[in-house]
């Protein structure tokens, strides 16, 4: 019967164009007081040009806020949430430089080379120079740009440093993790080093124990009590939080004693600290006069791990996956010039959707030549307008091809399904390949020291399976396939993916280089690609080749 069901809304799907949303319409970090309404200073009323403040949480699973039911308590978040528009169809990327490449740019992966895996330290690579950054398009209007937090998007070179790429100040961490009071990071056995920067140097003078998530809060709070208010800032503040390794202050750990599974404890109490730590910065905007003019953004990167205390249900996947539980985000928008506060969005809306939605709100140019694969989105927040946006290329992975089963026949000729692809389109997604850890986790699986496989939903299917086929809007949970009843319309979607990977450009994910090792650089990560070298290098090439000519012309004679 539910089958049957499912098969007459894909059938109808296939007439509509428009998207059709599931579900209804509509201290350290310091104390968290019961009222967020502080006085509004006078100086710095309203502008034209709002302040823009970007939070981007880590790791962050989708039932964790209380607000999708979570257990753990998140007022500044629900409160935030609940005044503001609520993101309740809103998609990142499964990994956190994909995320954070797509939200910077405005592009897909396959449009920046990004599309396998993520950066690694060791790694030659970074966000490509030619790709236009949101903050230094909002600096070209005026904009006051600071970055505070995890950057991700390599490092290798100076050029590829936040502060070359459009922030005016940075004060954070360049790797994807680390200890959160030490700023130590391993990659492997013995390439250890310091991760923690303040513009282009290592910021050892910080280096005072404090928990990151603290640290960060205290260095918002900086920048916005030094910055005037009657000039717009940007704000991108990309906590730590709450990516492993589990790490918290022991006095948020006092609500959570009768979690039992020791990773959702220590999980509990990073979002704990979390969640106080955005009250602080929502204080802080109305301390210094921000707030009246501000849009205030919250976002999760990517699903939860839930072997790192996590949770996504009743979504199915985690981190890493391609399945809704590693894509689908906690977000929502928090403004007073929002025209409908305190609603619902449930329309379609991707990460790559904030640069030109925040660009336009900041009265700047989108240029032609960019070629973005993101929308404005404002109305269909501010106003329940319908989403512009009815795909998302989720991704399309070359390197990654391991399921072994995957060919050409499966694709019907028009894809190889051994490769890692996801797409959506209107009601309906597709997923090509692995697309990685399947089970649905519920509350449950956390009553041990670590998710208890058996309390886990587990589908089996066919060894030989690289194709999938889902209607999201009547089963966003995943768990009736409709590829075998519904083939015209994998076809279709399987087209548009070959549509899209004719415009990819080359993956880049270069092996890893020996001079990045911290040893090598006082101990630090950072820079090691010296440009004097490479030109050294060339000129030595060049001269060994002249010479080498000159010798055969000699011989020649």
């Amino acid at each position: 019967m539910v089958a049957a069901v499912l098969a007459g809304l894909s059938l109808l799907s296939l007439l509509t164009c428009g998207y059709l949303a599931w579900g209804s319409r509509r201290g350290g970090a310091g104390e968290a007081p019961e009222n967020l309404r502080g006085e509004e200073p006078a100086a710095g009323g309203p502008r034209s040009q709002p302040h823009i403040i970007f939070i981007l949480a880590d790791d962050q699973g989708f039932r964790d806020v209380g607000y999708h039911g979570s257990e753990i308590r998140t007022p500044t978040l629900d409160r935030l949430a609940a005044e503001g528009v609520k993101l309740e169809n809103y998609y990142v990327q499964p990994m956190c430089t994909p995320s954070r490449s797509q939200l910077i740019t405005g592009k897909y992966q396959i449009h920046t080379g990004l599309q396998h895996s993520i950066i690694r330290p060791t790694q030659p690579n970074c966000l490509p120079l030619d790709n236009v950054t949101l903050p230094q398009k909002l600096k070209e209007v005026g904009y006051s740009t600071h970055m505070v937090g995890k950057w991700h998007l390599g490092f290798y070179r100076r050029e590829c440093m936040p502060t070359q790429r459009g922030f005016d100040s940075f004060f954070g961490s360049l790797l994807g993790s680390g200890d959160y009071y030490t700023h130590f990071k391993c990659d492997s056995p013995g390439i250890c080093g310091y991760d923690l920067y303040e513009n282009d140097n290592a910021a050892w003078d910080h280096d005072n124990g404090i928990y990151s998530t603290q640290m960060y809060t205290q260095k918002v709070q900086q920048i916005l009590a030094s910055h005037n208010p009657r000039k717009p800032i940007f704000l991108y503040i990309a906590y730590q939080a709450v990516h492993s390794p589990l790490q918290a202050p022991g006095r948020y750990f006092e609500h959570y004693r009768s979690i039992n599974n020791i990773n959702r404890r220590r999980y509990a109490a990073m979002l704990a600290c979390l969640d106080e730590a955005i009250n602080n910065v929502t204080l802080a905007l109305r301390k210094y006069g921000y707030y009246e003019n501000s849009i205030i953004i919250y976002s999760s990167d990517n699903g939860g791990q839930p072997m790192a205390g996590g949770s996504n249900w009743p979504l199915r996947g985690s981190k890493g996956t391609y399945w809704e539980g590693g894509i689908r985000a906690v977000g929502f928008v928090h403004s007073p010039l929002l025209k409908n506060k305190g609603s619902v969005c449930k329309e379609l809306v991707h990460i790559t959707d904030w640069f030109p939605t925040l660009l336009t709100l900041a009265e700047g140019q989108i240029d032609e030549d960019i070629q973005l694969d993101g929308y404005d989105v404002w109305e269909t927040i501010s106003e329940g307008r319908r989403s512009p946006r009815v795909d998302i290329l989720h991704n399309i992975d070359p390197i990654y091809t391991k399921a072994k089963n995957g060919s050409w026949a499966a694709g019907y000729g028009i894809w190889n399904t051994a490769i890692q692809s996801a797409i959506r389109v209107n009601h309906w997604k597709l997923l090509t390949g692995n697309p990685g850890y399947s089970d649905w986790v519920p509350p449950q699986a956390f009553s041990n020291a670590g998710p208890n496989r058996w309390h886990n939903e587990r589908v089996s299917w066919s060894a030989g399976k690289t194709v999938w086929l889902f209607n999201i809007t009547a089963d966003p949970y995943e768990r009736v396939d409709l590829s075998a009843r519904h083939p015209e319309v994998v076809k279709q979607l399987l087209r548009r993916l070959s549509q899209f990977n004719r415009t990819a450009v080359p993956v880049r994910y270069p092996p890893k280089d020996p001079r990045s090792n911290p040893k090598l650089n006082g101990g630090v990560w950072g820079p090691w690609f010296k440009e004097d070298e490479k030109k050294k290098k060339s000129d030595k090439s060049k001269g060994a080749s002249k010479q080498k000519k000159s010798k055969n012309r000699k011989k020649a004679n």
